[in-house]
């Protein structure tokens, strides 16, 4: 169960290929990455810079708002969009059911006690030879809730990146999303990666609508993949919404790494930019698994949201416990 060429013949049995990349559908990311780059495009697919239409912004990794026909559908921007289930349980793919399931409060990450939202943890196993499994992912609520008690004020976690570990065995794994709520409060994912590594992005300003919709000067859509191994990469400062956000290129930078995937969203109760998506779109990983008991497979560690200071915020983490493909090390 630990070889990638028996993963591949897995995959090709379900119906799935190493170089598969539907628009509509799970979507192929392969342990070596892509070309260039450690992350794929998913909302952000054909993104226009600089945009000359709401639809070409794309949303701007959440710093432009996203009207309501320019939502991910089974019609329209939907790269890595997985057609919605009948409900949260439900697999996104025919032929599997259903075999574990968590709630995780999320804890504050600075002072104090308590939670500031719900983290959902599931798992579906294929029925016909319970030898592949999808990881689903949702960040069920932000909540109205400070979560650094060592600061003034109510300070909203924002979580930019959702990454989980233990794919380091699994070979090519097929990764989307989807969103189940119809209000506009929940993000797509913009982007996702086969990579520890989280990449700020930031819009050139987010004090107009014309400033919200470019890239602040060096931002990239897709990281290059040269060098950094870190956690999160970026400027670690807070900026004021008339700012001008510049970086540089060495910072915009995320290398391959096997054992996780990091889907970049931007789920925040309220955020600096006006926006308000309290919920994730719920995001999928299938991979290897084996016919063992899925509570056994849970790591400390194996979900991580991190909050990339998109705006007037900085560079933190939380890890929490998940479910992991059978026999994975997080590190």
């Amino acid at each position: 169960m630990k070889h990638s060429t028996l993963k591949l013949t897995m995959l090709a049995a379900l119906g799935f290929t190493a170089t598969q990349a539907n628009a509509l559908g799970l979507v192929a990311l392969p342990d070596t990455g892509f070309a260039s780059s450690a992350y794929t495009n998913c909302y952000n697919d054909g993104r226009v810079e600089p945009p000359t239409t709401a639809d070409e912004a794309k949303g701007n990794f959440g710093s432009y708002p996203i009207a309501g026909a320019n939502q991910p559908s089974s019609s329209k921007n939907n790269t890595c969009f997985v057609t919605k289930p009948v409900d949260i349980t439900v697999s996104p793919v025919s032929g599997y059911t259903l075999v574990a399931y968590r709630s995780n409060t999320i804890p504050k990450t600075t002072g104090g006690t308590g939670s500031i939202g719900t983290l959902l943890d599931l798992v579906w196993r294929d029925d016909a030879t319970s030898s592949m499994c999808i990881f689903g992912t949702q960040i069920a609520s932000m909540t109205n809730a400070d979560h650094d008690s060592t600061k003034s004020g109510t300070q909203y976690f924002e979580v930019n990146d959702i990454a989980r570990g233990g794919f380091a065995d699994s070979g090519t794994v097929n990764v989307g999303y989807t969103i189940f709520s119809t209000t506009g409060n929940t993000s797509p994912v913009y982007r996702v990666g086969r990579t520890y590594t989280s990449v700020q992005h930031r819009s050139l300003k987010y004090d107009t609508l014309a400033n919200k919709a470019v890239n602040g000067t060096n931002y990239l859509d897709l990281p290059t993949k040269n060098s950094v191994t870190a956690a999160i990469t970026g400027e670690n400062s807070s900026i004021d919404a008339t700012d001008t956000a510049s970086t540089t290129l060495a910072t915009q930078d995320a290398v391959v790494n096997s054992n996780w995937v990091d889907f970049t969203a931007d789920t925040v109760y309220f955020d600096d930019d006006g926006s308000t998506n309290a919920y994730s779109g719920f995001t999928y990983i299938e991979a290897a698994c084996d016919s063992t008991n899925p509570e056994d497979w849970v790591e400390n560690g194996a979900i991580r949201l991190r909050q990339t200071a998109q705006e007037e915020t900085t560079f933190k983490e939380i890890a929490i416990p998940g479910y992991a493909p059978p026999g994975a090390t997080i590190p």
